[in-house]
């Protein structure tokens, strides 16, 4: 356990007039996590516990960005950053690495992967970097760069280290995209519709059996196609499902609203009703 002394207090209750810093985070941290003094939450915490807030914090930054609130973004990068710091505080009570390692590691890895920017492998380097790079080509090159490192790592396989906690949408755009690299992959995506026909029919015949588990497994299958379909048509399918929800929940709420406005609830009404209220609310969301 780090301990907080006299000297460090001092600093931080000086720099009260100023902006916090990092530093000040740390410190904060430290202070959260001291068995003398700090919050019993806190003190409870593990990598485990804490690791659903990291996710909803990283929605959170997602939606205030979709939303264009970026007044509201700059409190849930705060947030996220929070996360990072409370995992670094756990690592060095456990003497595994500190805040600063993360850093080193992470300012040494994008000068790794950027060599058309730090061509001689340093941050502040003077060396030759006036060839400009097409977009594709430094795509390429950072993919080229990560499989190094993969292979220095000693991870075998394409998809070895796709993370299985992902989302399964975004996990299956990562599948499909190291798949492609190396050559298995649709031509096109008239093909990837066509697969989608089939996986079409292919459910509609497990239905028709009545056989559970082919239903879910051809579902599985029919999702794992639009996501192929959407990744050949150079969409980002989680961006576009969450836009999607979206639009439902205002359209949904505009039946809700309209419904009681005729002293009506949504559940009493007809499916023609409801039909008739949804078109409606297409028009003014659409």
């Amino acid at each position: 356990m780090t301990e907080i002394g006299e000297g460090a207090l001092e600093q931080t209750q000086s720099k009260a007039v100023d902006r916090f810093d990092i530093e000040d985070l740390l410190y904060l941290m430290r202070r959260l996590r001291d068995p003398q003094g700090g919050c019993p939450w806190d003190l409870q915490q593990n990598y485990k516990t804490i690791a659903p807030s990291t996710l909803e914090e990283a929605y959170e930054v997602v939606d205030a960005i979709e939303r264009e609130d970026y007044a509201h973004l700059k409190e849930e990068l705060g947030d996220l950053l929070f996360q990072t710091i409370f995992y670094s505080q756990l690592a060095v009570e456990e003497q595994r690495f500190s805040f600063a390692e993360i850093v080193d590691t992470l300012v040494a890895k994008l000068i790794r992967r950027h060599p058309h920017v730090f061509p001689d492998g340093t941050l502040r380097g003077t060396g030759d970097a006036s060839r400009a790079l097409a977009e594709t080509e430094v795509k390429q090159n950072w993919e080229a760069i990560k499989e190094q490192e993969r292979v220095a790592k000693g991870v075998k396989g394409v998809l070895a280290d796709v993370p299985v906690a992902l989302p399964a949408v975004t996990r299956a755009v990562k599948l499909q995209k190291r798949a492609a690299r190396i050559g298995f992959d649709w031509a096109d995506a008239k093909g990837v519709m066509l697969k989608l026909s089939e996986e079409m029919r292919e459910l509609a015949e497990a239905v028709d059996g009545s056989d559970e588990r082919a239903i879910e497994a051809e579902v599985g299958d029919l999702l794992f196609t639009c996501v192929n379909l959407a990744r050949h048509l150079k969409v980002d399918p989680e961006s576009a499902l969450r836009r999607s929800n979206q639009k439902f929940t205002a359209r949904f709420q505009e039946m809700e609203r309209a419904a009681a406005e005729a002293g009506q609830e949504l559940n009493q009404l007809s499916q023609e009703a409801l039909e008739h209220l949804w078109q409606q609310a297409k028009t003014l969301h659409p």
